[in-house]
């Protein structure tokens, strides 16, 4: 209380993609084996493959990546990160999943998908991008009684959501919004399951990009498949042609975030 904390942009555990895997392997350690990963939302794509390559090089994968979009964050984010900083979360969430599955490691990491997951279609989406599983927040604060008056950061939320002044907080009326969100968690997975189910599958696994459409003009729809185009199982090690991938895996640097372009 009454001092400012600080959360500057780097991390003081590392500064390196080997160090984060050894961070990470310490944290597991000192867990006693709790699962440890990290949560992004992806900027430079080749950043994101120095760790990938990091992992491969120290053997230490994270249990589970969270992919955050663009679109998410807080009603206190600053707003020209809100609106302008990070990959959308299909096309990061698309990147991450067909990076891991270029690299062979895709079956020891866990993906998990958030960014304005709301509805049941909004999860199955991001399963079918390859997420294992999604996050989901906005949704839950409307049912509590977010109203988006956006000012989380203020401490005087209208409905208390946010606000830590008892007064505010008084219009939570946890017997009554408790069931709201219960409701609204059910009636979510429900309607995924129904569109699951319409798909002529029997368990969200089997979900793809392939079940999924997109209209990209007014005479054109494609589906998802051909829009984010998949990675073979180690294709990246063996020498990967899609370009949005080889590129920036050339340059990526285990030992470095900057490019080994830059390097050079």
């Amino acid at each position: 209380m009454d001092r400012d904390c600080i959360s500057p942009a780097s991390h003081s555990a590392f500064s390196t993609p080997i160090a984060m895997m050894r961070f990470i392997e310490k944290l597991r350690e000192l867990s006693a084996g709790k699962p440890v990963g990290f949560k992004l939302c992806v900027g430079h794509p080749r950043e994101f493959m120095s760790l990938v390559k990091a992992m491969l090089e120290t053997g230490t994968t994270p249990d589970f990546i969270v992919v955050d979009g663009s679109e998410g964050g807080t009603g206190a984010a600053p707003l020209e990160f809100v609106d302008h900083v990070g990959m959308p979360l299909r096309d990061g969430l698309s990147f991450v999943h067909n990076t891991l599955v270029g690299a062979g490691i895709r079956d020891r990491v866990r993906i998990g998908a958030s960014g304005k997951i709301i509805t049941g279609f909004d999860m199955v989406r991001a399963i079918a991008l390859g997420a294992d599983f999604c996050n989901a927040a906005r949704g839950f604060m409307f049912a509590v009684g977010c109203i988006q008056a956006q000012a989380c950061h203020t401490g005087k939320c209208p409905v208390g959501v946010t606000s830590q002044d008892p007064s505010r907080q008084r219009a939570i009326v946890v017997a009554d919004k408790s069931v709201r969100v219960a409701n609204f968690h059910a009636a979510t997975i429900e309607a995924m399951a129904d569109l699951i189910a319409a798909a002529g599958l029997d368990t969200p696994s089997r979900l793809g990009p392939r079940h999924i459409y997109r209209r990209v003009s007014q005479q054109e729809y494609i589906t998802y498949a051909d829009l984010y185009p998949c990675l073979q199982p180690g294709e990246l090690l063996a020498g990967c042609s899609n370009q949005r991938y080889a590129e920036p895996w050339r340059t990526a640097l285990a030992e470095s975030f900057h490019s080994s372009a830059a390097a050079e």
